[in-house]
């Protein structure tokens, strides 16, 4: 039978979900790169600080002893428990290390959570603007993500008014704090008060934690201390400048361990060996992590002031995080355009705010201040005189 007789394959409607477009403007800035011109990235939430030296220190010791196998699907006891320390360390809470599960970075977490916690059909509500993996990781799966409209008016962070407004249940609520792309984080009493509400309608919470150590004046609060039914994810990117060792971890409730032990020895087998023995050294290095906060602290202020200067003068609050999330709708109505431009007349590569908000994000972007100061001092200059 000759091949164009045959009839086509059938291709999954699972992969039919949006791109990442800070992914997309990578691209477009690592082409311009490539062409010889020069790229301010100001798009990607990665810290442009390496892993800490005591990190670096054991991986190189790592690669010369035999820990480059298969681990536990868990992780590796010694990471469980410096992670179980942490949590009594940095929070004054007591987490039982058995209840601690690492994974191939937050994006493994949320896969191995959304899959233990919702089936097919199950609805799962959170901000909008939100991190975007959150909508297309649950769509993939089968789960209805339920957006919720926030803006100014609710620091752009979930409330009970905008829960109980919705006409259909629930079944579980990812909140951030601090959020992408926003920074915006929740107080413990607003924390609580979710938590209290998904209690007493039978929602799991799911607490995406890991922007926690990169605060501005306000401490992160964890779920963990207040909601034991909750799912709660963090990771080694942020705070701990680990971006490419793709590791991260999930506090676990009781209910949940057999599932997500039973998934991840199916999907992933384990996390990166290598990158887990490295990892334990991590917590050692908190003065060295506290430097790159101070670095993002002035970034972050000197932004406050410059951009209003480039008309970007409609910011959320970022109370953490290292992200300023601009309303440009007085200059766009499309902010992906409005950042092609953006990149092609200034050099400054940005993320248009419809990766974050599909519905009102053509009136947003989103400005990465992870960088150095120099690049950010640079950034702000040249929106100034792109301006005038």
């Amino acid at each position: 039978m000759p091949p164009h007789s045959f009839p086509p394959l059938k291709v999954s409607k699972r992969g039919a979900i949006p791109p990442f477009f800070v992914m997309e403007v990578m691209r477009a800035a690592a082409e311009r790169e490539a062409a010889g011109l020069e790229v301010l990235h100001m798009e990607v939430g990665q810290p442009s600080s390496g892993a800490p030296k005591g990190v670096l220190e054991a991986a190189h010791a790592g690669l010369d002893s035999d820990v480059l196998g298969y681990t536990a699907a868990l992780g590796i006891p010694p990471l469980r428990a410096a992670i179980a320390r942490w949590y009594r360390d940095r929070y004054s809470v007591d987490v039982p290390e058995r209840q601690v599960v690492v994974t191939t970075g937050s994006s493994g977490a949320f896969q191995l959570g959304f899959l233990a916690a919702f089936d097919p059909g199950d609805r799962v509500a959170m901000a909008s603007p939100s991190y975007p993996a959150y909508r297309h990781t649950l769509t993939a799966i089968g789960v209805e993500p339920v957006e919720l409209p926030t803006g100014p008016e609710h620091r752009f962070q979930p409330t009970i008014e905008l829960l109980e407004a919705l006409e259909e249940p629930i079944q579980g609520l990812i909140v951030a704090s601090p959020a992408n792309p926003t920074g915006t984080m929740l107080s413990r009493a607003e924390l609580t008060e979710l938590s209290d509400w998904c209690a007493a309608n039978g929602v799991r919470l799911v607490s995406d934690e890991i922007y926690h150590g990169l605060t501005y004046g306000q401490e992160a609060v964890t779920a963990a201390e207040i909601n034991p039914g909750a799912l709660v994810v963090n990771s080694f990117s942020k705070y701990f400048s680990m971006t490419g060792w793709r590791l991260g971890w999930m506090v676990v409730p009781e209910d949940l361990m057999r599932s997500v032990e039973s998934l991840a020895q199916n999907l992933f087998i384990s996390a990166p060996s290598l990158s887990q023995a490295a990892a334990v050294a991590a917590f050692d290095c908190v003065e060295e992590l506290e430097g790159h906060i101070a670095r993002y602290a002035r970034n972050r202020k000197l932004l406050l002031e410059e951009l209003p200067k480039a008309g970007f003068d409609k910011l959320a609050p970022a109370d953490g995080a290292f992200y300023i999330y601009a309303d440009v709708s007085a200059m766009t109505d499309d902010s992906e355009a409005f950042c092609r431009r953006i990149l092609a007349e200034t050099g400054i590569a940005c993320t248009p705010g419809i990766d974050f908000d599909p519905a009102r994000g053509h009136h947003f972007v989103r400005f990465s201040f992870a960088g150095s100061e120099e690049t950010i001092a640079e950034v702000a200059r040249r929106l100034i005189a792109w301006k005038r």
